[in-house]
């Protein structure tokens, strides 16, 4: 098929007297295609449709279509990743086009972005997360994410838990700074009750003594955003996006341990070894050139103690946050003193010592040290593991048979009296 202008060539060229061979030779044609298009007269050439060609993405398109109706914020990465693993050979642009045409429009919004030098930042925060568990399918629960990301290599570490105790604030610091190999300078926080108590005057910030201890320990300073200026800890605020987007929406788990072994892997194998969008780093790869300029980790532990009174229940347990802890039997006091850290709670009576259990990390538990329900057993029992989580309400106290038989008698003579 030939264009219109060499068409009106050829005709031109008869018009000034040129045989049918030079026509043909002058515009590299063949004869038989130059008189054909003599005998058609100056028409334009009719110009067919090209056959339909199947997309290598046809047959993902329902399968994507129900993911972004259900889950509108899921990133296309993820979307990759799993149609990848059903078949999918195409390219990663061939889906971020299509994504783009049946994704609901988002109003976008241009911020200032601030850099950190190596080892001087981590942001700090919480995010609230809503699932229901298999375990329990029917309640739907709500947990909270901690993460902490260092401000240079944007190095994500995350820790779903119950609840923003300060408890689990201080064992997520600590695991957060073992993982990246050191410890920032500062940590940014917004004013989470956990981190700031107060604020007597403007820029006279309080921030809790168990924090302050932390910090002193493991050699950062913490430091407050201004009120009402959550964007100041972007580096923090936006992954819980890509958390949200990425790992958590359309995924199912068991319980709160199965939530965070998944996480865990999910951080490791996909969000820390990623190509970064803005620092266009390998995560991972950017954290081990930061680790140099992060302060040393202390040789010692943080044992810092967080100290309560409590009262002992009428079935030889001390209650807190929610759950339950055993003391021994012929324990006489009623009320006893609680030292709790972040990884254990140690019970009291008067300075000696009763009790030293692991604190629990969930809700409703009841924790029992082997030996402290010695007493109330009449016959022998299977060895057992030193301490025994339960819930509450699982105990039943054993007695005697022959205290049944007395109050059957007694039972009996009462309906013949």
């Amino acid at each position: 098929m030939h264009s219109l202008g060499s068409i009106f060539m050829i005709h031109q060229l008869q018009n000034e007297g040129h045989s049918l061979s030079e026509i043909a030779r002058r515009l590299k044609m063949d004869r038989k295609t130059v008189r054909r298009y003599l005998a058609r007269g100056l028409e334009p050439p009719a110009y067919a449709a090209r056959p339909a060609v199947g997309s290598c993405l046809e047959p993902y398109k329902i399968y994507l279509q129900q993911q972004i109706e259900s889950y509108p914020g899921l990133s296309a990465k993820r979307l990759h990743r799993e149609i990848k693993a059903m078949g999918f050979q195409g390219s990663y642009t061939l889906l971020t086009h299509y994504l783009r045409s049946i994704r609901p429009e988002q109003p976008k919004h241009f911020e200032r972005r601030f850099e950190t030098a190596p080892g001087q930042q981590a942001q700090v925060d919480f995010a609230r997360f809503t699932t229901c568990f298999r375990s329990e399918p029917e309640v739907e629960r709500v947990v909270w994410l901690f993460s902490m990301v260092l401000g240079h290599c944007r190095y994500l570490y995350g820790e779903f838990a119950w609840r923003q105790t300060l408890d689990t604030v201080v064992r997520c610091h600590i695991a957060a700074f073992n993982e990246f190999g050191g410890t920032p300078r500062q940590c940014l926080y917004d004013r989470m009750k956990t981190a700031v108590i107060g604020e007597p005057e403007p820029g006279n910030v309080v921030y809790h003594p168990t924090l302050v201890s932390l910090g002193s320990h493991y050699g950062f300073m913490p430091r407050a955003c201004k009120p009402y200026r959550a964007k100041t800890k972007g580096k923090v605020e936006r992954p819980f996006v890509y958390v949200r987007q990425d790992f958590f929406l359309g995924k199912r788990f068991d319980d709160i341990n199965d939530l965070n072994e998944q996480f865990t892997d999910w951080r490791r194998n996909i969000a820390n070894q990623r190509l970064h969008g803005t620092t266009q780093r390998i995560v991972s790869e950017a954290l081990a050139q930061e680790q140099s300029a992060l302060v040393a980790l202390p040789s010692g532990s943080f044992n810092d103690v967080l100290t309560m009174d409590r009262r002992i229940t009428r079935d030889g347990m001390v209650s807190v946050d929610g759950n339950l802890y055993s003391v021994p039997d012929g324990t006489r006091s009623r009320q006893v003193q609680v030292e709790r850290t972040a990884t254990e709670l140690r019970i009291l009576d008067d300075r000696e010592l009763l009790a030293v259990h692991k604190l629990l990390l969930g809700k409703h538990q009841r924790q029992v040290i082997k030996g402290h329900r010695s007493k109330v057993r009449s016959t022998p029992v299977p060895e057992q593991s030193a301490t025994t989580v339960e819930r509450e309400g699982d105990n039943v106290a054993q007695r005697e048979l022959g205290v049944y038989e007395n109050v059957g008698t007694l039972l009996a003579q009462g309906e013949n009296g």
